[in-house]
């Protein structure tokens, strides 16, 4: 039995946003079965009252399935129904080559999403005559996948191959990080976004998301795997710092490395040790990848809300020139409380949930974060506060960061609506 339930946001103030998050958690514990179900916000998808079908014409449908199965109703079923009822098929043409962006999850860490599960994502794309192939972009930090050679090996290591997912791994901005095309963009902090090449060189995009917990953004889901996960290093770069890069001169062994690399000319070397002229620093970012000690280091934004603007024009910017060839995937499985780039996994902070869809990345990050409030939190994990069903898990980890804004600074750029029908497959 499908079941649809509207959730209706209008964001006025801190108070009120605090009023419907747990009106909105209270919600999405009603079509979970956690709660008693709320007669007036679901309804069956085949006989909505006239004020159900209002609140649904102006709502985003974000399809979810839970991770209940049977013999005849497995995963592998559940999920080519959620991506059928989710409009892959308009969304993804014969013959298109078909990003399936993803992480795939630093060395150490658990948390990625499973290749298994991946392939039921890429076998549906198939199905539809599409050439899936799995991508992400080389990180700004050092680490397994800075460049494209150690990226490929991570992603194999973990079993993302033709042999595990399905589909071969490209990595989206080239070699070194450097294949970038530049979007241009009308916002409060950019007017070029620089992605990675291939992200917008592919025909059609689904972008796969690991719901997790997140230090800066509160959580890390669709939008952040967008504005973030398909920038190129230097659209990176100029996401998360303020100012150019600085040298440990403890650190710099003076090599001159990072000097020969730099194709603005911002590095001087004085005494055996680089310098970043800041005025002429580009913010490209390779000088880090290059320099073997480790000796030059991002100047990390120290405002999440800045921050998260400044991710929001990036995923806004690549929504809208996909419009209409992009669907979103959350997982909301093994939720951990941080970032799959650390090279470990906390335990989860709430039992796993399902999966998600929809080709509205905002409406679907707020069912996702809805959803998850709606938890009780589990003993023994990081989450200490806020541990309730329906109260604010994300808060609970990171109460300095309001995460809400996200979703309402992407609402104002037109890449989406935190209003929603869940609507269960």
């Amino acid at each position: 039995m499908l079941y649809e339930f509207a959730v209706n946001y209008n964001h006025k103030s801190a108070a009120a946003d605090t009023a419907y998050r747990h009106q909105r958690s209270r919600f999405a514990a009603s079509a979970l079965g956690l709660t008693p179900a709320v007669p007036s916000t679901i309804v069956k998808a085949d006989s909505h009252t006239k004020g159900d079908a209002a609140k649904a014409m102006t709502a985003s449908p974000v399809y979810f399935t839970d991770l209940r199965t049977t013999i005849e109703n497995n995963l592998a079923a559940k999920t080519a129904r959620l991506l059928k009822r989710a409009g892959l098929a308009g969304l993804v043409k014969r013959a298109d080559l078909t990003a399936i962006k993803l992480h795939f999850g630093e060395a150490g860490n658990t948390a990625f999403i499973r290749p298994v599960l991946i392939r039921y994502i890429v076998e549906a794309v198939v199905q539809l005559g599409a050439k899936p192939f799995l991508t992400d972009a080389s990180t700004l930090y050092r680490g397994q996948r800075s460049d494209a050679v150690a990226h490929v090996v991570q992603a194999h290591r973990h079993g993302f191959d033709c042999f595990g997912a399905g589909a071969p791994v490209i990595i989206a901005d080239g070699l070194k990080g450097n294949d970038t095309r530049i979007i241009p963009f009308r916002g409060r902090h950019f007017r070029r976004l620089f992605f990675a090449s291939a992200v917008i060189s592919a025909d059609s995009i689904v972008n796969v998301s690991h719901f997790k917990g997140h230090e800066l953004t509160g959580f890390g889901g669709a939008l952040k795997n967008l504005g973030m996960g398909c920038a190129a290093r230097q659209g990176k770069m100029k996401q998360h710092a303020t100012i150019s890069p600085h040298v440990d001169t403890g650190l710099c062994i003076g090599c001159g490395r990072c000097r020969a690399i730099c194709p603005a000319g911002a590095i001087r070397l004085a005494r055996k040790k680089a310098s970043i002229q800041p005025d002429a620093c580009i913010g490209c970012a390779e000088c880090i990848t290059a320099c073997a000690p480790g000796a030059i280091a991002i100047n990390w934004n120290d405002d999440t809300r800045l921050f998260q603007e400044k991710m929001i024009e990036y995923a806004a910017g690549l929504q809208r020139a996909k419009q209409g060839r992009i669907l979103h995937v959350n997982f909301l499985i093994q939720i951990s409380p941080a970032c799959d780039c650390y090279g470990h996994a906390d335990r989860p902070i709430v039992p796993d949930i399902g999966i998600a869809a929809s080709a509205d990345p905002v409406a679907l990050d707020q069912a996702s974060a809805d959803l998850v409030n709606a938890q009780p939190g589990c003993p023994g994990s990081a989450l200490t506060r806020n541990t309730a069903p329906g109260e604010d898990k994300f808060a609970g980890l990171y109460p300095d960061v309001a995460w809400g804004h996200q979703l309402d600074y992407a609402r104002k750029l037109g890449a989406g609506q935190r209003s929603y029908t869940l609507v269960r497959v």
